[in-house]
């Protein structure tokens, strides 16, 4: 009898314990937050009564007092404390776009307990939200055919590792036996191959602008362009470090860029020609575009620079990719590119960096497309360039 009273015991509370043990059963507040209203302003909670000070910092406090423009998170404004400790803060009405923030408590950094919705960037942990209407639809999730993402792994010769790319490929190219161009698509200083899938929001721009017949399908290979390093954190044997800022060899990344294009070319159906390939990225990934299209001048017939990272005056004799820049911009565009497109922010501390690399152009005569944008160097920009610049491609 005690055996059989035992075993429905075990029977009943095995379940339990199963579900306990894969489930994250921990309590949360129920509290909502970045709550979006009808008039687009939005309203963050955060419960904190023991707190002597509760402010909020964001891209999205621009105009607002506290502002310090050019910085990625560009305000810091205080909430109201109200009953039992319940802090707020509503917006301004706001713009469509993807807007990311976090809570200073007492000067210190946490994100939104309320709001799930978490990236990192780097070393740093923010909240996202997305005002709908504009640009927020365009880097959202929407009700069309979508592409697939993969995690690729490729033997870099000149590196001596084996490293991480994610590539994206368009719909419907599993079925097809179609071949299709290539957009490169580099990253900033301080991030990862990781980057522009999770804050740039590459795959929902691109798959969204295909379904509006905006965009040619495309592949899209976003690689990783610290040499320092293989992966993305958390994603390579060295396990779940905090990131750091990596030290990369003086163009070690531009001179062994073609191992990438070549494992493109041979694992994907590619046009593999310069009129089938483009190459763009942000910050440290524009300066690494500008001298991988100048070095390869027969690979690449498409080029953006947003908010470029250029600095070949203090990096000359750094390395043979940064040498003799002037006569590699003219073997490239004596071959024309069909498109060199450059944007950056008015208040970005790279401005001057581009605004010199423009002068250069403009006395030789070359031609290219120019946008300038407000605020500095921030993913509002860069998404926003991302989304202008993949219209023009393999047209």
């Amino acid at each position: 009898m005690k055996k059989f009273f035992f075993t429905v015991i075990l029977a009943l509370t095995l379940p339990f314990c199963s579900v306990f043990g894969q489930q994250n059963l921990f309590p949360s507040q129920t509290i909502k937050s970045a709550i979006v209203n009808e008039d687009n302003s939005v309203t963050f909670n955060f419960l904190a009564p023991k707190a002597h000070r509760v402010q909020i910092v964001g891209d999205f406090m621009e105009g607002e007092k506290g502002t310090n423009a050019g910085m990625v998170a560009s305000g810091l404004v205080d909430m109201t404390e109200g009953e039992g400790g319940l802090w707020t803060y509503t917006t301004k009405p706001l713009a469509s776009e993807l807007y990311s923030y976090m809570f200073m408590v007492d000067g210190i950094a946490t994100i939104d307990p309320n709001h799930p919705y978490v990236f990192r960037d780097f070393a740093t942990l923010t909240n996202l939200f997305t005002v709908p209407g504009g640009y927020g639809d365009l880097y959202s999730v929407q009700d069309v055919p979508h592409g697939t993402v993969s995690a690729r792994w490729y033997h870099s010769d000149g590196l001596k590792a084996e490293r991480r790319m994610n590539v994206y490929t368009p719909y419907g190219y599993e079925q097809s036996k179609k071949k299709y161009p290539v957009l490169y698509l580099l990253h900033g200083s301080g991030g990862d191959e990781d980057e522009w899938k999770n804050f740039g929001r590459a795959c929902q721009i691109i798959d969204n602008l295909i379904a509006q017949g905006k965009a040619v399908p495309m592949i899209v290979v976003m690689p990783n362009g610290h040499v320092g390093m293989n992966a993305a954190p958390g994603e390579s044997d060295w396990g779940y470090y905090k990131p750091y800022h990596v030290k990369d060899a003086p163009g070690a990344f531009e001179g062994n860029f073609m191992e990438i294009v070549n494992f493109i070319d041979r694992e994907y159906r590619t046009i593999a020609k310069k009129e089938g390939r483009a190459i763009a990225g942000l910050s440290m990934g524009g300066g690494h575009t500008c001298y991988i299209s100048a070095n390869y001048p027969d690979k690449f017939d498409y080029v953006g620079l947003f908010s470029a990272g250029i600095g070949y005056r203090r990096n000359e004799n750094m390395s043979p990719i940064y040498e003799n820049m002037d006569a590699k911009f003219a073997a490239q565009f004596k071959k024309a590119p069909k498109l060199y497109w450059m944007g950056i922010g008015t208040d970005d501390f790279l401005y001057k960096n581009v605004k010199e690399l423009r002068d250069r152009f403009d006395a030789a005569g070359y031609p290219y497309v120019y946008r300038e944008t407000s605020g500095g160097h921030i993913w509002k920009n860069w998404r926003i360039y991302l989304s202008e610049f993949a219209p023009m491609l393999f047209k």
